[in-house]
């Protein structure tokens, strides 16, 4: 054993590694990624034995593969963000009905903000919905603890089991006392025995909800009774009789606790009484614990209710109250006591409990006001693709091949939603993953006068990009389909996928080829060009985009994470007239217009040397410097 600090989501991958989980997959998605990556690193140094650990294509292919291995005894654990339960919710719903034989953990990351998300989407909605349990972890450590205990429900109950932390949770810190070698446990000698059950026709589905509905009775029971676990803490405070309920889940609990100390610590300095209150952690938020949360609220009057995302603890606070007629009343986002999107801070809610406290006499939100009015006000900086992107002369070069002819450019997730930022003007939607490609299916039915481009990633294309390829194709939509190869899922820190050819297990496989998925698909128009070089890329995409019926143009070249700069370009001030073209038409941040001297300038820190720039400008005053590598190696 020894003490490390480690970052939440690499102690939850060492708490699945000391379970002696057996199987882990899934797909990269902030702020969840670290938890594979921590995972494949300990395997590659040699220090977990025993487990197989991969990027899958795409969240439900992780998922079936887990369930196969669960099948045979095996423990697993399937990672995503919140949007990502979506795609895996097809195999989960049917998988929790059929359920499992080795401990299954669906960890799931949500994104309050959202930070880095296209939605807020709460993960317990989708417990509830699909009737799996779930973990809410408020601290690291918790979560730590969490993990254990998720294997140990789900091999007592088979069912598959949900941990559901959110970002700040995720991301923040802590000491823990971790094994250095790890072993995954023994697949029991038996492994898969076949059976009936495991095959979801309309009887054994019906058969395994009564078994759902059953276990999650037993599950609420044991989560009472603290067989998984003391999740559900509680503690009360002030003077007097507590008439106050204080209800948390999740990192909201960290806040409502410190928000306390505050309160109390300014109480004491002015002589001011803390009405007695009562205070609870839902950390085990589905099954609700009924009978923890009973005796939580006797004698209570008011109940507020502090979470993040949805109104879920707060929907089954007053659905408890219903059922048992009881008397307080709740608080929370409903009635808007607490904020209805977003995340919580201490800040926050210090105001909002010192308020319902009755304390707002202390002056606290006065204090808090004063203190965010201080705040120096920072400029805002929107997001904008790194410099040297090559996404950034794709998008040019499409731009330029379709001219003054009316258009539609459909994005996706990934890095190159930032298209959509002045001065490119390259994305007019974004959906989710994939959508991009049957959207401008859409526009071409209703706006065929129009040309109809879908940008898609390298990664995303064998994520969720397939079936609108093949539709296209099938269907005979006259779209042109742009192929973003840069070689790595980067927008979630650079993950390898089927086209690199690299696997988190080590060995290489042969990359898989979009050039030749797209011709054996049927696809007659497929041209390919360097983004870099403006000429032959505009050439490459007027080509397919002139081409009547589906076609598509594959752009390659490497993100400028994975390859080193070149030599920076450089600018002739001689022969800069100042017309801001290259600022106006690409809008690289390497780039700068200086007032006094009236002539760009290039920050050469921040320039890899693409070139791209030189191309654009009319007078030839930005000079080339060296390319950066078109390979990776």
């Amino acid at each position: 054993m020894s003490k490390k600090l480690m970052m939440a989501n690499e102690a939850f991958a060492q708490a699945a590694l000391e379970a002696g989980v057996n199987v882990v997959a899934g797909y990269p998605g902030t702020p969840s990624s670290e938890v594979i990556e921590t995972i494949a690193k300990r395997h590659a140094a040699g220090v977990a034995e025993g487990v197989h650990v991969e990027w899958s294509s795409n969240e439900a292919i992780a998922l079936g593969l887990l369930a196969g291995a669960a099948y045979t005894g095996a423990r697993t654990l399937f990672t995503c963000k919140q949007v990502g339960m979506n795609v895996a919710s097809d195999p989960l719903m049917s998988l929790n009905y059929v359920g499992v034989k080795g401990g299954t953990v669906i960890f799931v990351a949500d994104d309050p903000g959202p930070i880095s998300s296209q939605t807020e989407q709460d993960t317990r909605r989708y417990a509830s919905f699909a009737k799996v349990p779930v973990f809410d972890p408020a601290t690291p450590e918790q979560g730590y603890a969490m993990i254990q205990a998720a294997y140990e429900l789900s091999e007592r109950y088979a069912t598959p089991v949900i941990f559901r932390p959110t970002t700040c949770v995720n991301h923040s810190s802590a000491f823990f006392e971790v094994v250095e070698r790890t072993v995954a446990r023994p697949i029991p000698e038996e492994g898969f025995e076949k059976d009936p059950k495991w095959v979801i026709f309309p009887p054994r589905a019906y058969a395994g909800h009564g078994e759902v509905n059953t276990r999650l009775v037993q599950i609420a029971h044991d989560f009472d009774e603290n067989v998984f676990g003391a999740f559900n803490p509680s503690f009360e405070g002030g003077e007097g009789e507590p008439r106050i309920g204080i209800l948390a889940g999740g990192i909201s609990t960290a806040y409502a606790r410190e928000a306390l100390r505050i309160i109390e610590a300014e109480a004491a300095r002015q002589g001011v009484q803390v009405p007695g209150y009562r205070f609870l952690q839902v950390g085990t938020p589905y099954p609700f614990p009924q009978a923890t949360v009973a005796a939580f609220a006797e004698g209570l009057e008011r109940i507020i209710v502090f979470e993040e995302l949805d109104h879920f603890l707060e929907d089954e606070l007053l659905a408890f109250a219903g059922r048992t007629h009881a008397s307080f009343d709740v608080f929370g986002k409903l009635t808007g006591t607490t904020l209805d999107r977003g995340e919580n801070a201490t800040d926050i809610l210090t105001v909002q409990l010192a308020d319902f406290l009755g304390l707002s006499g202390l002056g606290i939100e006065q204090a808090q006001a004063e203190a965010l009015s201080a705040d120096i006000a920072l400029p805002n900086r929107p997001p904008v693709l790194c410099p040297g992107c090559p996404h950034r002369g794709s998008f040019y070069a499409c731009k330029v091949a379709v001219g003054k002819r009316p258009y539609e450019f459909s994005g996706d997730i990934g890095c190159y939603t930032l298209g959509n930022a002045a001065p490119l003007n390259a994305t007019d939607t974004c959906l989710c993953m994939g959508a991009g490609i049957s959207m401008a299916q859409g526009f071409s039915v209703t706006q065929p006068d129009s040309k109809h481009l879908a940008f898609v990633g390298d990664s995303t294309f064998f994520a969720s990009g397939l079936p609108g390829v093949v539709n296209a194709y099938y269907n005979q939509h006259d779209v042109t389909i742009v192929v973003l190869d840069n070689s790595t899922t980067a927008m979630t820190g650079s993950q390898p996928h089927p086209g690199t050819g690299k696997t988190l297990m080590g060995p290489r496989s042969t990359p898989v080829s979009i050039e030749a998925i797209l011709r054996a698909i049927g696809y007659e128009c497929i041209t390919k060009a360097n983004p870099y070089h403006l000429d032959e890329a505009v050439a490459a995409a007027r080509e397919a985009i002139d081409f009547a019926g589906p076609s598509a143009v594959i752009f390659k070249a490497p993100c400028v994470s994975l390859v080193p700069p070149g030599k920076p370009v450089s600018v002739n001030v001689e022969t800069c007239t100042g017309c801001k073209r290259c600022l106006k038409s690409i809008g690289c941040p390497a780039l700068s217009f200086d007032t006094e001297a009236k002539v760009v300038r290039v920050d050469t820190t921040m320039c890899n040397g693409c070139g791209l720039c030189t191309h654009v400008c009319p007078f030839h005053a930005l000079e080339p410097g060296i390319e950066p590598p078109l390979e990776v190696k």
